[in-house]
């Protein structure tokens, strides 16, 4: 399913290899994996970035991956240095994983945790893997070098066992640096194995990386090809419970993010690095849809206060989607209040704060509470128009001298006597009115 989602060619028939290599957290003294017909072969991974000063334009670029292998997982090595000591634990070895090895085609941390990131919704799209980098189900290791434009590639580290996208692209770019500091200074660059120190930022050397010729491989004896068929291969009468059909697999895959994304666009009408954030966000896309299906609200109006409001409480606060005080249903009753006309956009934003709070009331019932609903009375907003010019006769002279910028001071203080109910184009004509 993954191979398939990164458009790789699939190997009807794939063969395991055992890699020999001694060290504490391998307990067989090999790793079995697959080195000459991997699973799946010449994918690609198309991620998007938002650039520019603004951040609003959008930039697509693709990853090729060199191959998806199946191979046993290593235990994991626990170093006591205050101890001088290293404790192993084995829980994990031996138990198998999938590998994609991509090449190399990014050239900065945050291209790196992009792609990283795509690939962890793609993962989660498909159900292949929960992808939570935070609890170890996907890891990376990052190979990184540095070359003159035009040169071959340079002498390559590989950070090992990253466990977060930001962690990720701090690793790379530091490394960046190092590199570049260590060959501007005449130095040369070890091809080493690496491990990022979150805390300080730096990467440190772990252990020398073993040339290939140290693996010894050789074709693992105990376990036979692996044989995957499509249509026309499907042996005739064959149990579906005892075969893989790839045609049937490529058939069953679900929607993708970047088609997520291409139905926000189409669809909504949304702006490209809107649907980046709905779809990128967990829980965040599902949200939109439920608050757009309850509110006669334009959706590009939405999104406004899902991504400036909303998804910057919850990052403020540390919460996910699904912990959010404010359901989507009580934001489209807010967002229905307001297109209706009977509350102002400022007392929107009054109102969305005391939602936040989640004291368990609606929107209208706030709005009722408080007595925030818009006041409609033109002949009582017309007096409160004069008795702010009456007490404010130095800005009116301005404002007469052709000072007009000075009339959105009248409206500010205005809507401050109305607690901001009052609706400010009605406000400013009667005002242009009364001080022309």
């Amino acid at each position: 399913m993954t191979g398939l989602a990164l458009n790789c060619t699939i190997n009807k028939k794939s063969l395991f290899d055992r890699k020999h290599y001694f060290y504490a957290d391998l307990p067989a003294g090999y790793q079995i994996t697959q080195q000459r017909v991997p699973i799946a072969v010449n994918g690609s991974l198309a991620y998007s970035l938002v650039v520019g000063q603004k951040r609003k334009e959008v930039v697509t670029k693709t990853v090729r991956i060199k191959q998806i292998q199946l191979e046993q997982d290593s235990g994991k090595s626990l170093h006591d240095d205050s101890r001088s000591q290293t404790l192993i634990d084995l829980n994990r070895a031996g138990v198998g994983l999938m590998e994609l090895v991509m090449e190399p085609d990014m050239c900065c941390g945050e291209e790196a945790a992009t792609a990283v990131r795509e690939l962890q919704l793609i993962l989660q799209a498909l159900g292949t893997s929960q992808a939570n980098m935070a609890e170890g189900q996907l890891r990376v290791d990052a190979n990184i070098s540095v070359h003159h434009p035009g040169d071959p590639l340079g002498v390559r580290t590989e950070v090992k066992n990253i466990n977060s996208a930001r962690f990720l692209a701090r690793a790379i770019d530091y490394e960046i640096e190092r590199q570049m500091a260590v060959l501007e200074s005449g130095g040369v660059v070890m091809n080493e194995t690496r491990a990022f120190d979150f805390k300080s930022g730096l990467t440190v050397p772990m252990r020398d990386k073993e040339g290939l010729q140290d693996y010894r491989f050789m074709p693992e004896p105990n376990l036979p090809p692996l044989i995957v068929y499509d249509r026309q291969t499907v042996p005739p009468n064959a149990d579906p419970q005892l075969v893989i059909n790839v045609d049937w697999i490529r058939e069953q895959l679900p929607q993708l993010p970047q088609m997520k994304r291409r139905h926000l666009v189409e669809h909504y009408g949304l702006l490209p690095e809107h649907s980046i954030t709905l779809v990128n966000e967990d829980g965040l896309m599902d949200y939109f849809v439920s608050v757009v299906q309850e509110t006669t609200t334009e959706p590009k109006k939405v999104v406004g206060w899902i991504i400036k409001d909303l998804l910057a409480l919850l990052k403020q606060h540390s919460l996910n989607v699904s912990q959010s005080p404010i359901s989507p249903s009580s934001l489209a009753e807010l967002l229905n209040l307001l297109e209706a006309g009977k509350i102002s956009s400022s007392v929107a934003k009054l109102v969305f704060q005391e939602l936040w709070r989640g004291t368990g009331r609606s929107a209208s019932q706030i709005v009722q509470e408080q007595d925030l609903s818009m006041v409609h009375d033109r002949s009582a907003i017309q007096q409160i128009c004069q008795a702010v010019i009456d007490s404010h006769q130095e800005e009116v002279r301005a404002i007469q001298g052709g000072n007009k910028r000075v009339l959105n001071r009248l409206v500010g203080l205005v809507q401050k006597e109305v607690k901001g109910r009052a609706d400010p184009v009605q406000v400013r004509a009667i005002l242009e009115e009364k001080t022309s």
